[in-house]
């Protein structure tokens, strides 16, 4: 048998605690465009290098550049796991909140730990982007 139906001041409570997930969960989710879109800049950018025909003497220099190119997509695509992985331990932290006050348990320290393994993951996605871009930023498109 379930319990008796929250309070609205439990429930307002709940609301108000989930609002600081809620916020990062809407960095999360303009983080992971941003991630996208670099990563569909570098999948384009590979593309047309490998459009280029090697009798092309005068472009099949920028050939060269592919490993880098590939190495990035590999920085971006694990950056964008780590997010996604951010943006569901977010999405299960609130969840839990929800479910612990309908239940009426404690919930703090699932809500710590869903918390700490949101910014991990978000801290770990950041690290991989900032590699990117140093990667990026280190040899751009020096081939003209």
């Amino acid at each position: 048998m379930l319990p008796e139906t929250p309070s609205i001041s439990q429930l307002s409570h709940v609301i108000s605690q989930a609002a600081a997930p809620a916020f990062l969960l809407g960095a999360l989710a303009a983080f992971i465009a941003v991630l996208i879109s670099r990563l569909n800049r570098i999948v384009d950018r590979t593309v047309t290098l490998n459009g280029i025909p090697d009798e092309d003497a005068a472009r099949s220099r920028l050939k060269a550049d592919l490993p880098r190119l590939m190495q990035r997509a590999v920085m971006m695509n694990r950056a964008i796991l780590w997010a996604v992985i951010a943006s569901i331990s977010v999405t299960i932290l609130v969840i839990i909140a929800f479910l612990s006050a309908f239940f009426q348990v404690q919930h703090e320290r699932g809500v710590a730990i869903f918390f700490m393994i949101s910014l991990g993951a978000f801290t770990i996605s950041l690290v991989d982007f900032a590699r990117e871009v140093r990667i990026a930023l280190s040899e751009y498109d020096h081939y003209g």
